[in-house]
């Protein structure tokens, strides 16, 4: 299949609001696609590579190469190309990365140019999600949506069971089931303000301690341990202590999902990026866990004995948990079978987590099923909000529907010296309306463009609400913000009224 097909429909999909719409354009693109080029096209719609981020940097992205004038460049092509890139090393590195992504570029037209490097970069965000993509495979395939979601959720992969079903037709669902030590895509979560609001929403409920950790999937088949992220990688190697946990349970063939956490001599969770290092590093594993040793503790169980249990309401799944692993080993957890009678008890439990450093709480409905890979509201979130002013120091161009907007904002709390620290980048929160008013507000403001970034006069403060800090030598203070996204706009407030450094500091949320 040619790219141009590609970023037409990936055009076309960024250009209509309606979800029907999306999934026919979808749903005709698969149709045509071969099938063994479906799942590369899947994936490039949703924005991702299969080979990860090739580590290539606006600097490379932006330089001019003069575009192909017809479209000639197939999907094959640009997945080759980009395995190549992701393949460099060594001394030459960047010149070999230029050099191959410059005969990329040079053989796409200026449309592809556009979709390849927004590819490139992790920036298409058109709306061909997951969730639209799958219902144009089911539209394409002629199967039930909810087949072809739950055969997602059990193999982890849309591209590859979307290649499977169009090659293969409906039958090819039923080969995708459950299997100890292949993982499932984790089961996610939406947010409540409240325990009370979430208590309302769901009912009878689990609330549990909601740790700021790596979440992990434990998959064991006799002697065998595999341990999994979330993004389904596997990291067996760099947690001994888990793989030891896993090893010493009762049971000899079971998948536990649970987050894996630090803690200090105190007993209280130490900072997630210290955790997020730790599992991060590859070298001298062994070194790495006498220095930081990390605890996993578990609060679900999807099979045992051979059994797959995701069906089953979350307060018999529990039971199984409880029988399999213990306590200590689990996550602290309240049973609230009368959500107004025992309002107060939650409230108390919650208090409580947050004061032993964790993030807050989860509270899980007691007859929802494990819906891997999905964020329903039968989990709801409830942690405290943060929120800061902050000073928008420069501002990236936005790249797909963002396209000749001021998207990515670059932001800065007071420092001591009358300067601004720079304590991250987002552009999440932003609706259209907001980003219009702000590229308005950010180009009369502007002393600077290099075609990626606009610097501006720190002028326009702006409200935004972030779950916590993280340690960053990039920025001069020391840390970031984590998970920061913009609440609204503040041009009734000088710089001058944002927030310092000092306060950010001062008033550090949370373990990290």
């Amino acid at each position: 299949m040619l790219l141009a097909e590609v970023a037409r429909v990936s055009r076309e999909v960024a250009g209509t609001s309606a979800r029907s719409r999306k999934s026919a354009l979808l749903a005709e693109l698969f149709r045509a696609a071969p099938p063994a080029e479906a799942g590369l096209v899947i994936a490039y719609l949703s924005g991702r590579l299969p080979q990860g981020r090739p580590g290539i940097g606006w600097r490379a992205l932006g330089r001019e190469v003069a575009p192909a004038e017809r479209p000639a460049l197939t999907v094959p092509e640009v997945d080759a190309a980009v395995t190549a890139l992701a393949a460099v090393s060594g001394p030459g590195a960047q010149n070999e990365r230029q050099r191959i992504l410059d005969g990329l570029l040079g053989a796409a037209t200026a449309d592809e140019q556009r979709f390849l490097r927004s590819l490139l970069s992790g920036e298409v965000r058109q709306g061909a999600l997951d969730a639209v993509a799958l219902e144009g495979v089911a539209a394409a395939a002629e199967v039930p949506a909810a087949a072809l979601r739950r055969a997602v959720m059990l193999d982890g992969s849309l591209p590859r069971v979307a290649g499977a079903v169009l090659a293969e037709g409906p039958a090819a669902l039923e080969t995708f089931t459950l299997r100890v030590g292949r993982p499932v895509q984790p089961m996610l979560a939406n947010t409540a303000a409240s325990v009370a609001d979430a208590l309302a929403a769901v009912g009878p409920a689990s609330v549990e301690e909601k740790l700021d950790g790596i979440r992990v999937q434990v998959h064991r088949d006799g002697s065998e341990v595999g341990v999994f992220t979330r993004s389904l990688d596997e990291i067996t190697g760099r947690l001994p202590e888990v793989v030891e946990l896993a090893r010493a349970l009762p049971g000899d063939r079971f998948v536990l999902d649970g987050e894996v956490i630090g803690l200090d001599p105190a007993g209280r969770p130490v900072p997630f990026q210290e955790v997020a290092s730790r599992v991060g590093s590859r070298l001298d594993v062994p070194a790495a866990a006498r220095t930081l040793p990390l605890t996993a503790y578990f609060f679900d169980v999807l099979a045992a004995e051979g059994e797959v249990l995701l069906d089953l309401p979350a307060r018999e799944r529990h039971a199984t948990l409880a029988a399999l692993v213990p306590e200590a080993s689990r996550v602290r957890r309240l049973a609230v079978e009368d959500p107004l009678g025992q309002s107060a008890e939650a409230e108390e439990f919650s208090a409580a987590a947050l004061g032993r450093g964790h993030e807050g709480v989860m509270v899980k409905a007691l007859d929802s099923p494990y819906a891997a890979g999905r964020r329903g509201k039968q989990w709801l979130k409830v942690k405290p909000v943060h929120t800061l002013d902050l000073v928008v120091l420069a501002a990236e161009w936005g790249h797909g529907r963002r396209t000749g907007l001021l998207s990515n904002l670059h932001l800065g709390a007071r420092a001591a010296d009358g300067t601004f620290a720079m304590l991250g980048k987002t552009f999440k929160g932003l609706t259209d309306e907001m980003l219009r008013w702000q590229t308005e507000r950010l180009r009369e403001l502007a002393t600077g463009d290099d075609g990626w970034t606009v610097r501006v006069r720190p002028e326009l403060v702006v409200e935004i609400a972030y779950d916590g800090l993280q340690r960053s030598p990039r920025y001069p203070a020391g840390v970031a913000l984590r998970f920061a996204r913009v609440v609204r706009h503040r041009p009734d407030k000088s710089a001058a009224e944002a927030d310092t450094v000092e306060t950010v500091l001062g008033t550090r949320p949370g373990p990290g």
